[in-house]
């Protein structure tokens, strides 16, 4: 990219959606520029301490539709995202395991029919196993014997949150984008582009006043001994848990919901938590390594669904993922280079042609109706 030439979009915020819309674009031929407050890495974005499960059918269970057939559709596309990035990124499909104690065992009634009821049906067909006693410690051997029910759901999978994050900062210079890492945008002072893309998170909070963050903490540790093979679900009334296995006997353990955009250092009664939670799974967490304990703020709306704000002019905000990012923000950031394409080239202009754009979007519930306002 000529540096000294205005790009034809600067996108604002180098998270996950940021990087993954200005790399879109940037593999189309456009003129992008990157603006990010924290590093190449990512160590400031929520994406950096997410466990990053691509989960639709199990996140069912507290999730609406749009979220699950957004899940379900980015599912299918991370192979081929990854397939396009120039550094390797571990990327598993062995599906998801949940499980339950014999004490909690009126919590699977209620998970299953949530999931039934939020799922689509796709996701539900073949996609819900029933497994019991020897079925189950031959999905999951290093669980045998440790309990008595549970389901997989085998279309299921996962990345690794950082792997990711690093491939696409390397995707991003193959593409020629001119990034600017450790770079705050002040509102008053956007830089010059011909469509602006705002994908800040709660940095865009300024402009979308009801935007608030819902704090989140994770463990990471070191197992090598354990050998689970895929995520592993716990349902539980008061310490619901993920056990997400990556590389190398690396396990993060989350599940903590706090309200409030608190960035403090985990909570002892949050550590206590998690980690006696993931003993009850398997006693060898006893002996992990805890490599970090970590806590972030992801970026809600008040109906917590993503959503597009295009404010009438040249700038579109991408914003809400919550805690679905990984899972959903391939679809999300395809939506929203969709749209911005279609604002640089003049075929979206005014409400008429928003709205003729909005009735013929793939996932048009992005876009609130009132196009300039954020929802109430």
């Amino acid at each position: 990219m000529n540096r000294h030439a205005r790009p034809d979009f600067a996108v604002l915020g180098g998270g996950l959606c940021g990087r993954l819309v200005a790399w879109r674009l940037a593999g189309e031929g456009h003129r992008v520029a990157l603006y990010e407050r924290g590093d190449a890495a990512g160590t400031q974005a929520a994406a950096w301490v997410a466990a990053a499960m691509l989960a639709p059918l199990a996140e069912a269970a507290s999730a609406e539709l749009l979220i699950t057939r957004l899940g379900a559709s980015s599912l299918d596309s991370w192979p081929r995202v990854l397939a396009e990035l120039p550094e390797p990124v571990f990327f598993q499909r062995n599906g998801t395991l949940v499980v339950w104690h014999h004490a909690d065992r009126t919590e699977a009634p209620l998970f299953e029919r949530r999931v039934r009821a939020n799922a689509p049906a796709e996701l539900l067909d073949g996609g819900f196993v029933a497994l019991a006693g020897a079925q189950l410690g031959a999905a999951e051997p290093a669980l045998a014997g440790r309990f008595n029910q549970g389901w997989l759901l085998p279309r299921e999978g996962q990345l690794d949150n950082r792997q990711v994050l690093a491939a696409l900062a390397a995707g991003l210079a193959e593409r020629g984008v001119d990034t600017h890492w450790n770079t705050p945008v002040n509102e008053a002072s956007l830089p010059e582009a011909g469509i602006t893309i705002d994908c800040r998170g709660l940095g865009a909070k300024p402009v979308l006043p009801t935007l608030r963050g819902i704090r989140g903490e994770v463990a990471r540790v070191h197992a090598p001994g354990l050998q689970l093979t895929r995520p592993v679900r716990l349902l539980h009334p008061r310490y619901p848990l993920y056990i997400a296995p990556k590389q190398n006997g690396l396990y993060v353990i989350g599940a903590t919901e706090v309200e409030g955009e608190d960035m403090s250092p985990v909570s002892v009664r949050s550590a206590l938590e998690l980690l006696s939670a993931a003993f009850s799974v398997h006693p060898g967490f006893g002996e992990a390594r805890i490599l970090e304990l970590n806590s972030q703020c992801r970026p809600t709306l008040p109906d917590h669904r993503p959503a597009l704000f295009w404010d009438g002019a040249r700038t579109l905000r991408v914003n809400g993922l919550y805690r679905h990012g990984y899972m959903i923000a391939p679809e999300v950031a395809d939506e929203a280079v969709r749209f911005a394409a279609a604002l640089l080239d003049g075929r979206i202009g005014d409400a008429d042609a928003f709205a003729g754009w909005r009735r013929e979007a793939r996932w048009s519930e992005l876009f609130p109706q009132d196009f300039a306002r954020e929802p109430a």
